[in-house]
């Protein structure tokens, strides 16, 4: 594909609502459940479809999900959510640095309640990270460096020789499960197991005292996976809009620059407008729809979702040349996690062969004439539909 990109103006939008696709209750979906005029308006003058994020019937983690929508194999690069979260909260990674993503989690009596301890809130996220990195330097001649993320999240970073991410996860994924023994998963990981074992051991004494975030659980040992950024590889200038920082980090990883907003949904459209001819190709996130998924919480999903339809007329006045919108992945209230469903696709272009379907869901995506398609494919759509594929051969 690179041999046929070229260079123009044209403008391109992503937008990602994160866990946006959803099963049934009382024959409705969440996304069918919300009322969305402006959703269901734009979906009649576009081309609809569903993109598989991995394969069919692969439940995909959120960084999978993202580097396929960003065209790059997930099953060829693949990527620990520690990597991810320690660039997205601006932790610059040596080569050698073993990163690793943590929940503060509730335990009680060796059984996990709530494996994000209520989603406490980030400044009390901060206040524990304190804790834990003033009473622990180093294990053996490892130096140990923790940063706080949002709410439940952290990330951990050992820094040292030989450190190895061949090693298992602590979290069982799920509550009212006891936690997950850390092991190698080769011999090369042994020394690395032990000394991470060894930190838990040590801090897990130190917040047991803790009303609520009293354990923690880590999942995504990684090193930097250097990637080849996509300003080389599609002859774009891309940039990120998000506020959690996994997803900041995933974009950063694959070159994105990080535009700075506030906590707001209505802040990241206003800094997309303020960036709009800085960039010609953004990618704008928003998190919560997921979250209220993973919740269990229906009802919830469904209001944010409308509550997204009402901002959308604001992202159309900017008028982009292409724009998508989509998931990395579904997150059915259901299921209170990710899913294999595929993702709800929503493509507008001058160029599009516009569906005529008058419903943005999974059932009218199903019908589009996109089809399924595999979400590795996405970024030739938005490259094709802005003019900047040239014709391939005689």
């Amino acid at each position: 594909m690179q041999s046929c990109i070229i260079n123009n103006d044209k403008k391109i939008l992503l937008i990602v609502i994160d866990g946006l696709g959803g099963l049934p209750i009382n024959s409705k979906t969440e996304l069918e459940t919300a009322l969305t005029p402006h959703l269901d308006k734009l979906a009649s003058m576009s081309s609809l479809g569903l993109t598989t994020p991995v394969d069919i019937g692969i439940t995909p983690g959120s960084g999978p999900a993202h580097l396929a929508l960003f065209g790059y194999d997930p099953v060829q690069y693949q990527i620990g959510r520690g990597v991810l979260e320690a660039v997205g909260v601006g932790h610059d990674i040596n080569p050698d640095d073993l990163c690793v993503r943590a929940n503060f989690a509730t335990i009680k009596n060796g059984i996990i309640t709530d494996r994000r301890a209520g989603r406490i809130p980030t400044q009390k996220n901060q206040r524990l990270c304190d804790k834990l990195s003033s009473q622990i330097k180093k294990i053996d001649d490892v130096e140990i460096i923790i940063h706080p993320g949002k709410e439940h999240r952290f990330v951990i970073v050992f820094r040292g020789k030989d450190l190895s991410s061949n090693i298992t996860e602590s979290d069982p994924q799920k509550d009212d499960k006891p936690p997950v023994p850390v092991s190698p998963l080769k011999n090369d990981a042994i020394r690395s197991t032990e000394i991470v074992n060894k930190f838990i051991q040590t801090a897990a004494q130190i917040i047991e005292d803790e009303p609520q975030a009293n354990y923690f659980l880590m999942r995504g040992f990684a090193h930097h996976p250097n990637l080849k950024p996509m300003s080389e590889l599609y002859n774009i200038k891309p940039a990120v809009i998000a506020t959690y920082p996994m997803y900041k980090g995933i974009a950063k990883l694959v070159g994105m620059d990080i535009l700075d907003c506030s906590e707001t949904w209505e802040s990241e459209i206003e800094t997309l407008a303020k960036n709009y001819s800085e960039y010609n190709f953004f990618y704008l996130h928003f998190k919560e729809v997921d979250m209220k998924g993973e919740d269990g919480d229906f009802s919830g999903k469904v209001k944010l979702i409308e509550k997204f339809d009402a901002l959308l007329p604001d992202i159309q006045k900017l008028n982009f040349d292409v724009l998508a919108i989509t998931s990395d992945h579904s997150t059915p209230a259901v299921l209170k996690g990710h899913s294999w469903h595929p993702n709800p696709f929503l493509l507008h272009s001058e160029y599009c062969r516009q569906d005529n379907i008058n419903k943005f869901s999974e059932k009218s995506c199903a019908q589009g004439n996109l089809g399924n398609f595999p979400q590795t494919k996405v970024m030739q759509l938005l490259l094709a539909n802005s003019l900047k594929l040239k014709k391939y051969g005689a």
